[in-house]
């Protein structure tokens, strides 16, 4: 198959774990592969609209499961370090998202390759979040369980909204992508290329340059603002649960946003119109793709509105300010 280096306009594209796994349902595999040829079909409308596609992808649901069955049967196996479930799962949603692409690829008579890479991200071992970590990961737990595994594997564990108690790790802020180069140089030659699959396998860089993993996640759209802006983008695209974002969503003043400046964005986010768990990480990857991109541009929308979005019929843009 022959690549294709004609000169395309990029759009990083962070597809949330939720696209593949929207439910307790869609963990079974034959859901994920259903929902990954869904995903497929609005990314390859992309291509056919002119752009050239980086596709990273969370993967919540998928290391949640991992971890889960280790922590099960932690009695008769060895437990998976977080670093080896991140690696797992994008292996497993690279090939799924892979296979999806490549098929619908074909069957639009396109030639385009695509290809995952695993991916390395290195953080600074001395980043707050690990006094403070916050991110639940695993299966829920009753207390007394989980009490007593923080003291047998020198877990934190806290309460999660109601539900039960789960274990919490730190969510550090990435520095760089290794493999930046490798994922540079395919995005040149025209493949499609799925990376930074969870936010990337977190590592951290010895005194000689010798990387190894650590028990963290790292944010996928955190890490997707980071290689939109060293890919040098022109458009981050962050696909959610809602066609456009919203002021006061939920209440009786709400207001559809369909195009906001940077500062406006940045405006909004530290008046507390975006959710800390929903929508302001998403808003926020975008700020600071923007500030180390001028130029460049972000897009909220539905995955299902993608190609709409696109000719600006619907979603939520972020442009430039004015000069």
């Amino acid at each position: 198959m022959k690549t294709e280096t004609t000169k395309r306009p990029v759009v990083v594209v962070a597809v949330g774990g939720n696209a593949l796994v929207p439910d307790n349902d869609s963990l079974r595999p034959e859901m994920q592969r259903q929902n990954a040829e869904l995903a497929a079909k609005h990314v390859v409308d992309m291509i056919e609209e002119g752009w050239g596609v980086v596709l990273t992808h969370g993967n919540g649901p998928q290391v949640g499961l991992i971890l889960r069955r280790s922590e099960v049967l932690r009695d008769s196996l060895p437990v998976t370090p977080v670093d080896l479930a991140v690696g797992d799962t994008q292996g497993e949603i690279g090939y799924m998202l892979q296979n999806a692409l490549g098929n619908e690829i074909k069957r639009r008579k396109l030639d385009i390759p695509v290809v995952s890479v695993v991916t390395q991200v290195v953080i600074d071992e001395k980043d707050p979040a690990f006094a403070n970590p916050d991110k639940p990961i695993g299966a829920f737990m009753e207390e007394s369980e989980a009490k007593g595994l923080a003291e047998k594997e020198g877990w934190v564990v806290q309460e999660d909204s109601g539900r039960g108690w789960r274990r919490v790790i730190a969510s550090p802020k990435p520095v760089r992508i290794v493999e930046l180069d490798a994922i540079k140089h395919l995005v040149q030659q025209g493949v499609l290329v799925v990376c930074c699959g969870g936010g990337g396998v977190p590592v951290v860089e010895g005194t000689q340059g010798a990387l190894s993993g650590v028990e963290a996640v790292i944010d996928k759209d955190r890490v997707s603002a980071v290689l939109a802006e060293t890919l040098n983008a022109e458009l981050l695209l962050i696909p959610t649960g809602v066609e456009k974002i919203a002021l006061n969503f939920g209440k009786p003043d709400q207001k559809w946003l369909e195009e906001i400046t940077l500062s406006e964005a940045n405006e909004y986010l530290e008046e507390g119109h975006f959710g800390a768990g929903s929508m302001g990480p998403k808003v926020e990857a975008i700020i600071e793709y923007m500030k180390g991109r001028p130029g460049g541009q972000g897009l909220v929308t539905s995955l299902d509105k993608v190609k709409s979005a696109l000719k600006r019929e619907t979603g939520t843009w972020i442009v430039p300010n004015p000069a």
